[in-house]
């Protein structure tokens, strides 16, 4: 173009943007596993598009409605991102009735394969989230928690302590474990109908008070959390979304923000309980971390701690009686390469089993709601699940 017209300044050339290139290399490199597949087609039956509708449902076990199972079609490899383009209404549907969907056997043999996927459903995936580390082979996929694969991560709904959260979330298995390793999920609605009468109004006038010690060894520093070293702007974002904060000794950050417990979901009108209790309290430790710390430390400065919404102390009975609902109605499998797990995160929560071997599973989140517009469907929305 400049060649063409000298005089063309350069602001007003059509350059591509780095999302576009990247964009362009994962078009590219699905061109020729596209070609590679063509060449193999003597092992495989193509599909027709317009049959989606006979792509097979089921359960993990009889009468168990979470989550949804879906695989291809008996005897056929049907590429997953082209059937969902398809498919969007019907995904949407079931994923908010049954809050999960398991795809199986379906074809996504790469990380931009599964981006794709996602991308379908959700053409603004989120790529500025602070607490999981990016996928190298992903513009906007994230690895999985960096946590001990000797412990467990306890149930929890994504970014649920924050002023802002994914209402999807995919997780796309790479590599199995050798053992463990599963992501066990609980539907929200089920908590919240179970949870004692009292305990639930308890939390529904409360709230949760969540606080947080960014102290780097201990936790996620807060340079890397908020994605700047510069503090104006951290504390220009916090001002922003209601988050009170404190500069500490050692380069260090504490927030508080105030967040609900229960929650009315905005297109169902179901009452769910929504928070991180289980990540944040600290009777959730393990106990020798538990000790480890408060032996340096006062309970008030470990790295994460919640409380109700007036400032007192979750009684721990109560944290046990929450965690023991969980683990009651919790549903697992066995993670297979290829498996993409579908989540609602307001009606669904998620953990992670502890595991044996290599394992990777990759995450991509999307569909960005706000606390502030969640409160406002409250008027609009139905009274279900009263």
């Amino acid at each position: 173009s400049a060649v063409a017209d000298p005089e063309t300044r350069v602001r007003d050339l059509d350059i591509a943007t780095e999302e576009e290139k990247r964009r362009s290399e994962m078009e590219k490199e699905e061109r020729q596993q596209s070609r590679m597949g063509k060449l193999k087609g003597a092992r495989r039956k193509g599909v027709d598009l317009s049959s989606a509708g006979e792509v097979r449902e089921g359960a993990l076990a009889p009468g168990q409605r979470l989550p949804l199972v879906l695989k291809p079609p008996e005897g056929t490899e049907l590429e997953l991102a082209e059937w969902a383009a398809t498919a969007r209404e019907f995904l949407e549907s079931r994923l908010l009735l049954h809050g999960a969907i398991l795809f199986r056997d379906f074809r996504l043999p790469s990380v931009s394969g599964f981006e794709r996927f996602a991308s379908t459903l959700c053409p603004e995936l989120f790529g500025e989230y602070g607490d999981l580390p990016r996928e190298e082979l992903g513009g906007k996929v994230y690895g999985s928690t960096p946590y001990p694969a000797d412990q467990a991560i306890l149930f929890h709904n994504e970014s649920s302590h924050m002023h802002r959260w994914p209402m999807k979330i995919w997780f796309y298995c790479v590599q199995a474990a050798e053992s463990g390793g599963e992501t066990p999920i609980v539907d929200g609605r089920v908590i919240a109908e179970r949870l004692a009468p009292s305990l639930r109004r308890k939390f529904l006038e409360k709230g949760l008070m969540y606080v947080r010690h960014y102290t780097e060894g201990l936790d996620v520093s807060w340079q890397s959390f908020f994605g700047t070293s510069d503090r104006s702007a951290v504390e220009e974002y916090c001002r922003k979304n209601s988050i009170d904060f404190e500069w500490t000794k050692g380069d260090g950050l504490k927030t508080r923000q105030i967040c609900p417990a229960v929650v009315r979901h905005p297109q169902t009108g179901e009452t769910v309980f929504f928070n991180q209790i289980q990540l944040h309290h600290a009777s959730c430790l393990d106990p020798a971390v538990r000790e480890s710390l408060l032996s340096m430390m006062d309970e008030g400065d470990l790295p994460r701690n919640v409380y109700y919404g007036d400032g007192s102390r979750i009684e721990d009975e109560v944290v046990s009686e929450v965690l023991a609902l969980y683990r009651a109605t919790a549903a697992s499998f066995p993670w297979t390469p290829g498996d993409v797990l579908m989540v609602n995160n307001m009606l669904v929560a998620h953990s992670r089993n502890p595991y044996v071997g290599p394992r990777k599973i990759v995450v991509a989140m999307g569909e960005m709601v706000t606390r502030e517009e969640v409160a406002s469907e409250k008027s609009t929305t139905g009274r279900k699940g009263e």
